[in-house]
């Protein structure tokens, strides 16, 4: 048996995840780990995964510990 290919993810029941693939909230392990999103407390903060994702992307892309233009030589 071929390592990690096939397997669902890892995941426990009462935890919830939103499955990018299928577009819908799901408990526990049904789709696989490269599928979801989560684990979240509640279905309802796993509905609005999406929501999520994107305001903390807005607040990485604005955060200036990520930004690429610091000098190349590390100082500040």
């Amino acid at each position: 048996m071929a390592l990690g290919f096939g397997r669902k993810g890892t995941g426990r029941p009462g935890e919830w995840f939103y499955c990018i693939k299928h577009h819908k909230v799901e408990e526990g392990p049904e789709c696989p780990a490269k599928d979801r999103l989560g684990p979240y407390a509640s279905r309802e903060e796993a509905g609005h995964a999406l929501e999520t994702a994107a305001e903390r992307n807005r607040e990485w892309k604005n955060d200036p510990r990520w930004q690429d233009d610091a000098p190349a030589d590390g100082q500040t």
